[in-house]
C-alpha cells in the first residue's frame, strides 16, 4: 500500500506540483486548500503524514498544528514563506515534526518525508519494549509512558527519545542527534534540536528545569543518563 499523505496548501500551482512530484515517486496525496477542509479529511481518512502551510486563508497553520496534536501524532511537515526563525520555533513547540521554508527543491521536501516514515520503519525492526525505571519506551505503539501514563510526544520526538536511549552514556552531540533523525547534515548552530528536547523533558521528567533523564552537557551536547533505576 502507498503512503498515503495529506497536503494542505492554499497556493494552486504549488500544491499541484508538489502533488505530482510525490505521486511519481509512490506517494497517494491529497489536498485541501482551506484548514477547515484539511481537518476534515483527517477525520475521515487515515494518513501517513501531514504537510501543512503556515499562512491559510481561514485558519492560521499553527492554530491547526496545535488542534491536530490534541488527538493524532501524524507526522506533520510545515511549509511557510515567513522567514521568522520564531515561527519555526513555535511551530515545534506545538508538535511540528519538520519544519521547511519557501521556495524549497521538491527533492529536499521528499527526503525529509522518507526519512520521517523511514525512522517509523526502523524502530519497528529493533527491540520493541524497553524499560528505565519508571519510564517505558514502546516502540511498536511509538509511545512512551511514565509510571504507565502515555506521554504527550510527537513522532519525531518519540524517535529522538528512542535514538538517546539506544545510545544511552554516551554523549551525543546535536549534529548526531539530527542526522540520525533526518538522514541530512544540519548546521551546527541549528537549534530546534533543544525545542524537542525541551518538550521531551517535559514530559518524562520529574522537573524539566532539572532533568535527570536527560542531561545537558555544555558546550558537547546531551546524553541519556545511564541509572535509570530510581527514576
Amino acid at each position: 500500500m502507498k503512503n498515503s499523505i495529506l497536503l494542505i496548501e492554499d497556493d494552486h500551482k504549488l500544491a499541484e506540483m508538489i502533488k505530482d512530484f510525490l505521486h511519481h515517486s509512490g506517494f497517494t496525496v491529497t489536498v485541501a486548500d482551506k484548514g477547515q477542509d484539511g481537518l476534515k479529511c483527517i477525520k475521515n481518512q487515515y494518513f501517513n503524514l501531514i504537510i501543512l502551510d503556515l499562512m491559510l486563508p481561514d485558519m492560521d497553520g499553527l492554530d491547526i498544528c496545535k488542534s491536530l496534536r490534541l488527538d493524532i501524532s501524524t507526522p506533520i511537515i510545515m511549509l511557510t514563506a515567513k522567514g521568522d526563525p520564531l515561527d519555526r520555533v513555535i511551530g515545534l513547540e506545538l508538535g511540528a515534526d519538520d519544519y521547511i521554508p519557501k521556495p524549497f527543491e521538491p527533492r529536499e521536501l521528499l527526503a525529509r518525508i522518507k526519512a520521517i516514515l523511514r525512522r517509523g520503519g526502523q524502530s519497528q525492526a529493533k527491540d520493541k519494549h524497553n524499560r528505565f525505571g519508571r519510564l517505558e519506551i514502546d516502540t511498536d505503539s511509538m509511545k512512551a509512558f511514565i509510571d504507565g501514563k502515555p506521554c504527550e510526544l510527537t513522532s519525531y520526538q518519540f524517535q529522538l527519545l528512542t535514538v538517546m536511549s539506544r545510545n544511552q552514556g554516551r554523549v551525543l552531540t546535536r549534529d548526531f542527534l539530527m542526522n540520525a533523525l533526518q538522514g541530512n547534515d544540519i548546521d551546527s548552530f541549528d537549534r530546534s534540536i533543544d525545542v524537542h528536547i525541551s518538550r521531551i523533558r517535559s514530559e518524562i521528567e520529574d522537573d524539566p528545569k532539572h532533568p535527570r533523564r536527560i542531561i545537558t552537557v555544555r558546550g558537547s551536547g546531551y546524553v541519556f543518563a545511564r541509572a535509570q533505576e530510581e527514576i
